[in-house]
């Protein structure tokens, strides 16, 4: 990591940024979910009613496809609540910053990328490929990964 940023303070920032990440789909999947639960009691029957049953049958199935996606955000959110941010490690596991020589990695939750002033980080989950890999590793260990080899430099 060229930049001298304490890696707490960088564990803090990706935490938050998985938190952000968490809360807002958790916000855009409910409100979509209550736009439907609007649209299903609130269309009436057609003369056509084939066109009024396909349409209903088409929100019943977008309902499911977003209960299913719900489940998996409010999973994703419990996951991260069991996430402490003070503690430090000395192997990586679900809450540590994994610093390579290659990449830098946040293991809780997949969130995607966070760039905090100037430094990189992944936020994945454990049961990524990498995030699998990285599990149980400590400082000095070595992981292959895409036919290419990343030391670990450090972890908190």
């Amino acid at each position: 990591m060229k930049n001298k940023i304490p890696l707490l303070e960088l564990k803090q920032q990706a935490f938050n940024h998985c938190h952000d990440f968490v809360k807002g789909r958790l916000e855009r999947l409910q409100h979509q979910m209550k736009e439907i639960e609007t649209a299903l009691t609130s269309e009436t029957k057609s003369s056509a009613g084939d066109k009024h049953e396909t349409g209903r049958a088409m929100l019943q199935l977008e309902r499911e496809k977003l209960g299913t996606q719900l489940a998996e955000a409010e999973q994703m959110h419990g996951t991260l609540q069991k996430v402490a941010t003070t503690t430090e490690h000395n192997r990586a596991g679900l809450g540590a910053v994994v610093v390579t020589d290659k990449q830098s990695y946040y293991i809780a939750i997949s969130a995607g990328a966070l760039t905090y002033k100037e430094v990189s980080l992944f936020c994945i989950s454990p049961g990524t490929p990498i995030g699998k890999l990285l599990l149980g590793k400590q400082t000095g260990d070595t992981i292959q990964f895409n036919q290419s080899t990343s030391t670990i430099l450090n972890i908190r």
